[in-house]
């Protein structure tokens, strides 16, 4: 495991080429042509070429591609369900505020 500093100063582009290493693995591991999860995933060649490369992608391709190669538990990985303690939404009250009544008019 690398350390936390690495991950966390990891530039974009480095973020790009880690991502299009682990789907191209995948794809191999699948034992798939590069043209067989295009297809299947509804991508154009050259957008699953771009994303293997590490050289961008949509979002869209990149899930389209996680889909077909049954890794569509990284997307939640990347979006996990944020609860809320009760402890939380007591602290967050506000204390309640009473209705006053309608001014009078001199």
């Amino acid at each position: 495991m690398q350390p936390i500093s690495d991950v966390v100063y990891r530039t974009t582009s480095e973020w790009e080429l880690k991502l299009g290493q682990q789907v191209r693995k995948h794809r191999l591991l699948r034992n798939l042509s590069q043209i067989e999860v295009a297809e299947r995933a509804g991508v154009a060649l050259s957008a699953l070429k771009n994303l293997e490369g590490g050289k961008g992608a949509t979002l869209k391709t990149f899930i389209k591609v996680l889909k077909t190669l049954d890794r569509v538990r990284w997307l939640e990985s990347l979006a996990p369900t944020i609860s809320i303690s009760p402890m939380q939404i007591l602290k967050m009250k506000k204390l309640r505020q009473r209705a006053s009544s309608p001014r009078k008019e001199n």
